[in-house]
């Protein structure tokens, strides 16, 4: 069957937006029977899952009233997706409304945040309790929910020492300096494409182009290239830790990757010409987030660790994106590599949206720091966040939600797979779990990022089909999927359409 009759046959259970039924004819030409196709996809709408959840009446500030308030009052960065923000009123599960009360399916989760789903009930309801019986002592005083939370986490790593904090930003800022303060040593490395924070110190580590300033920040941090398979000069057909291989080919045996060993070597090759003898330590994603979802080749971080140990530096594992089941089959995004950090960071899903964030190391470490510094922060560990933290960690175990991970996950990525396999534009589907790229290109074969107004385009058409996903890359070429862990598979069916009716569309647009 050819592939555009792949894409009649579908269009024709699609919801139309009118209330005749399309009927397919015969056509003399290909190019014209195709333009058919791809004109009856601008008129598709896929068929949205239910909800049972009612939404609020709106009745807030006017949508101009908020883009003045915005313009004239709030930072002139410019973070926003769409020309027109999109202005939410309410959130439930894994859906999101807007003033005017559409329904959205969530696909991106506050950014990877909402790790749960939004308001979910127990979460809502043990957060109301706490906001009734105490808000905030500082560390100075202890309180109940503190040492809730530390013996609950503490279960789920070895021998951890707990410093909880109020975002990934914090989070990294602290490791770092306890990499330095137990190393007593300077130089630290990270990956290029690796986003750890947007914190003065944070910033040395994060090696995404717009998040760069002409001005010195982040001292003593060196970046290494990414080994990144798809796009970098090496990559093949077995590389990655994902039911989801990239297209390059490969004569690598699946128990060996060529591709691993050459990124070892420029790693080697940083550690040899970029740092000083002894460093402090090595900060890794387990899978970038804001690059675009990229995998490392099986068996790099392991080795890189080592290398890491033998010049006396400490191994961080960046889990902001990827802990707390999220990759499905293991818990932390270290556990896949086979690796065991010294340091572990983590923001995000941790609280299901609300501000906490936490650094788990070794007694050893933990020690070196006490004896440098006062560390102290007035809001990390408070009490309403050690309640919501404790109430995510039981509602994720209650709710097999790694489990469920794992399931929809793998169900979705094989689905998007077959996009890839449909249109010329789709390079890559990467990752594990509920943490997904799609990679844009102009083609397959030169693997360049489709121009970023086209992107622009295809994401704006998901949102009106009412599907909101995220987007990565050092080109913003690639579309981050990572909704909260309760999602379905009738959902995932219908995001898959919904790209794939935006796919069309851009395709159509193209013969213009």
């Amino acid at each position: 069957m050819t592939l555009a009759w792949r894409h009649l046959l579908r269009a024709l259970y699609l919801e139309t937006s009118t209330p005749r039924t399309p009927k397919a004819r015969p056509s003399p030409k290909v190019g014209a029977f195709w333009t058919s196709i791809t004109k009856l996809g601008l008129h598709t709408k896929p068929s949205m899952p239910p909800c049972d959840f009612t939404p609020e009446r709106y009745q807030s500030l006017a949508y101009n009233r908020v883009l003045e308030i915005h313009k004239q009052h709030l930072s002139p960065v410019l973070t926003a997706y769409f020309s027109e923000p999109l202005l939410l009123h309410q959130g439930h599960m894994e859906w999101l409304f807007d003033y005017e009360g559409n329904r959205y399916l969530d696909f991106f989760s506050g950014i990877v945040t909402v790790s749960v789903g939004h308001c979910h009930p127990k979460v809502n309801a043990v957060a109301q309790k706490q906001l009734g019986r105490l808000w905030h002592t500082s560390a100075v005083f202890f309180h109940p929910p503190i040492h809730e939370y530390a013996e609950k986490l503490s279960a789920l790593l070895p021998e951890p020492v707990i410093f909880l904090m109020n975002s990934g930003s914090e989070a990294n800022d602290l490791a770092m300096l306890m990499a330095r303060a137990h190393s007593n040593n300077t130089d630290i490395i990270s990956f290029r494409g690796a986003y750890h924070g947007c914190s003065p110190y944070t910033l040395g580590l994060t090696n995404v182009g717009f998040h760069k300033m002409e001005l010195p920040s982040g001292m003593g941090c060196q970046s290494t290239m990414c080994p990144d398979v798809f796009c970098g000069p090496w990559g093949g057909s077995h590389c990655r830790d994902s039911p989801v291989q990239t297209i390059r080919k490969c004569s690598c045996a699946p128990d060996c990757c060529q591709a691993k060993d050459q990124y070892i070597e420029q790693f080697k090759d940083t550690l040899n010409t970029s740092v000083a003898k002894s460093i402090a330590g090595f900060f890794a994603e387990p899978i970038q987030g804001v690059n675009g979802v990229v995998q490392y080749p099986k068996g790099f971080l392991k080795e890189a660790f080592e290398l890491v140990r033998e010049r006396g530096g400490v191994c961080i594992a960046d889990e902001v994106q990827t802990g707390f089941g999220r990759l499905g089959s293991h818990f932390w995004g270290f556990q896949t590599h086979g690796v065991l950090p010294d340091i572990v960071t983590m923001a995000k899903g941790i609280g299901n949206g609300f501000p906490m964030a936490a650094v788990v190391t070794t007694p050893e470490i933990a020690k070196s720091l006490a004896k440098r510094l006062l560390h102290f922060n007035t809001f990390g560990g408070n009490p309403m966040a050690c309640a919501i933290g404790s109430s995510v960690l039981e509602v994720i175990k209650e709710e097999n939600l790694q489990e469920n991970s794992q399931e929809v996950g793998t169900y979705m990525l094989l689905k998007f797979a077959k996009l890839r396999d449909e249109f010329e534009i789709v390079g890559d589907v990467r990752g594990k779990g509920l943490m997904i790229g799609i990679e844009m290109v102009k083609d397959k074969t030169s693997r360049q990022p489709l121009p970023r107004e086209e992107v622009n385009q295809i994401h704006q058409d998901c949102k009106r089909m009412g599907l909101l996903i995220g987007r990565g890359g050092t080109f913003s070429q690639t579309f981050r999927i990572a909704p909260s862990m309760c999602i379905t598979k009738p959902e995932v069916d219908f995001a898959v359409e919904v790209f794939r009716s935006a796919f069309i569309q851009h395709m159509e647009s193209q013969d213009k």
